[in-house]
């Protein structure tokens, strides 16, 4: 990234400007100059020092290197372990190839907006999670509630990196230790190494398990069977020092500043598609592939009648692009003004979507052959779902090839690391920033080395016995609940309260793109109705949480639904917050100024801030005169007919 640093203002100079910002209008909330103002103040600023320059640029951000740099950025964000090893396992709960309709219908209408009109956020104000709601102070509780499900994600996020490492280290033996059975392991278990005409194949139980699922549950795991019974353990050992590396590689990263994680994300970002076409070789070509990969692609049409695949769509839509928790808009914060995230998220979203299938196809043409080898139909009952998903199947299709397994292991393995660090690299870094710019004096290094020890501290509970138990309670109680909530509450903020048109207006004055109608429907009325009728669905729907069939003790229940309290509050406390920082007035009037812009909402830079203030003017302006002239030729009074006004702020 360029560091652009702006040159200090001489001390009339900045007197000029700030006089310059402090017209502005108190019955609006925002910072308007009239037209005859802007040449008297910068002229005034000029003439009060003929040798120093006026300098308008008060503020300094850095900068990707390059406009590639940010989409191969986005890239690794988005295309990571969500894309391993949660689509597969979603798919594969909910009927397989059926899943594929309701996730791409999903995208079209809750991905694709949302990772766009955050994109657009982002770059336009050149600010962070929580800072972008400046253009509704009353709606910041948003970006704090994004945050803290940010800090839950990240935080199991580097324990399974944790698990990745485990297994990295493992493939240095001189046989993989996934791929044969152990003799207490009884004859229920499939070799991994297996070629599919083992004799004893036909002689196994039905509760048939891959030596690949014993290793991971039984050895490296060491998973419990009830919280009730054992509790949650102590942490591994092996798996405490891989988190801690884990870790460590996040700290030294981000400790040398965002120059050099643009650079980085070129590997980050292409890579693992290297090892991901190997294995859809590999795997196309394993006995009872093509049942797999058919029973992925069939769709079984009386799963769209079940809400809960719509659920599952549009939580693996989350997950998959990582919208809705504000790292996307800190990525975009350091685009320059100006550059096409039109065409950049357009890209990474359908990149993303190519990137869940050809998973899928490689998973589901794995679980094909261990089907074949255990001697079923059912490819659903082959394994079960979860997040070991990813150490389950893929270490299978490694330990099936002839020659130097290890080899293959190491590289695989070494992609997932590298996908789980480009994730939580932005995930953390989004996290820094904020306590960043909310303790400006703090040394960077001692935030870095407070969320990682952090990070570590906390992280430790899903390496216990019962930790795959922790993350799944975490997982719905602490990110995919609170993050359809805060959605819902930040597409109503862009949506309604700082509106549609101007967002289409912003985009316009940025990008010189008219935005289309299907984006307006979206952000307006598409999306915010799907997100509103999936969490209504939800909530009527809920039963007690189960991990493995057992319902959660009530205590854990309990720990669950207060940390979705904690974080759904924060919409509500900095609400208050926001409405008990306004000027004294009526409770009426102090809510209706917190819902308006700061008076420097807009770009950065203070030039383009001017600009971009007379262009909003000009566009009032407009406006007015066009909806005073619509209305009088219809007989009305402007403003009062209701779906006239509606389509206004949709449609302009």
């Amino acid at each position: 990234m360029k560091d652009l640093k702006a040159k200090t203002p001489s001390p009339s100079s900045r007197r000029s400007v700030s006089k310059l910002e402090s017209s502005t209008s108190l019955q609006s909330g925002e910072a308007l100059l009239k037209p005859s103002m802007l040449p008297k103040a910068l002229a005034s600023a000029a003439a009060s020092s003929e040798e120093e320059p006026l300098h308008l640029e008060l503020k300094s951000r850095d900068n990707w290197g390059s406009s590639l740099e940010f989409l191969m950025s986005c890239i690794a964000l988005s295309v990571g372990l969500g894309n391993v090893w949660r689509f597969p396992f979603t798919a594969l709960e909910n009927g397989g190839g059926a899943f594929l309709i309701p996730y791409l219908t999903v995208l079209f209408v809750v991905g694709k907006p949302i990772y766009y009109m955050e994109m657009l956020l982002g770059q336009f104000s050149s600010r962070g999670i929580v800072q972008v709601f400046d253009f509704a102070p009353l709606m910041r509780g948003v970006g704090y509630a994004q945050l803290l499900a940010l800090g839950v994600l990240a935080t199991y996020y580097a324990s399974v990196m944790a698990l990745t490492l485990r297994y990295f280290f493992d493939s240095f033996a001189a046989v993989l230790p996934w791929s044969y059975c152990r003799p207490e392991w009884g004859d229920g278990c499939v070799s991994a190494a297996s070629d599919g005409h083992q004799p004893q194949v036909g002689q196994l139980s039905r509760n048939f398990s891959s030596s690949s699922q014993l290793y991971l549950q039984r050895i490296v795991l060491n998973e419990t069977q009830s919280l009730a019974e054992h509790g949650i353990g102590y942490p591994s050992g092996s798996l405490a020092l891989m988190l801690a590396l884990s870790w460590l590689t996040v700290t030294l990263i981000i400790m040398r500043g965002v120059k050099s994680s643009g650079k980085a994300s070129y590997v980050l970002a292409l890579f693992p598609y290297v090892v991901m076409l190997i294995l859809l070789v590999r795997s196309l070509t394993l006995p009872g592939a093509y049942d797999g990969v058919m029973y992925f692609l069939t769709p079984q049409w009386d799963k769209l009648l079940e809400p809960e695949v719509w659920y599952n769509a549009v939580t693996q839509v989350f997950f998959s692009l990582a919208v809705c928790f504000g790292v996307i808009i800190m990525y975009s914060s350091y685009n320059r003004f100006g550059h096409n995230v039109y065409r950049d998220a357009n890209i990474v979203t359908t990149l993303d979507t190519f990137t869940s299938l050809l998973s899928g196809v490689i998973i589901f043409g794995i679980l094909g052959n261990l089907a074949y080898e255990s001697g079923t139909k059912d490819i659903g009952s082959v394994v079960r779902a979860g997040p070991g998903l990813a150490f389950i199947s893929y270490p299978e299709a490694i330990a099936k090839f002839k020659m130097m397994p290890q080899i293959f292991s190491l590289l695989f393995f070494a992609m997932l690391f590298m996908l789980g660090v480009g994730s939580n690299v932005g995930m953390v870094s989004c996290i820094m920033t904020v306590l960043k710019d909310r303790f400006v004096n703090a040394k960077l290094w001692l935030i870095v080395v407070g969320l990682s020890l952090t990070g570590f501290a906390v992280g430790l509970i899903y390496i216990t016995p019962g930790g795959q138990h922790i993350v799944t309670l975490l997982d719905f109680h602490g990110v995919t609940f609170v993050s359809l909530v805060s959605a819902i509450f930040e597409l109503v903020a862009v949506g309604w309260i700082y509106g549609t048109k101007r967002l289409c207006q912003d985009a316009e004055y940025m990008l010189n793109i008219k935005t289309s109608k299907y984006y307006r429907i979206c952000w307006s009325i598409v999306t915010p109705l799907v997100m509103t009728v999936i969490l209504l669905y939800t909530l009527f729907t809920m039963r007690p949480l189960r991990y493995n069939g057992q319902e959660f003790p009530l205590p854990y229940r309990v720990f669950g639904w207060c940390i979705s309290a904690l974080i759904i509050g924060q919409l509500f406390y900095w609400a208050c917050h926001a409405n008990y920082k306004q000027p004294k007035g009526t409770l009426k009037c102090r809510i209706s100024n917190s819902l308006k812009p700061h008076s420097d909402w807009g770009p950065l830079d203070s030039k383009q801030l001017i600009d971009y203030q007379m262009f909003r003017r000009n566009q009032k302006e407009v406006t007015a005169t066009a909806t005073a002239s619509a209305s009088a030729s219809a007989g009305l009074k402007p403003r009062r007919w209701l779906c006239y006004s509606v389509g206004d702020r949709i449609f302009g």
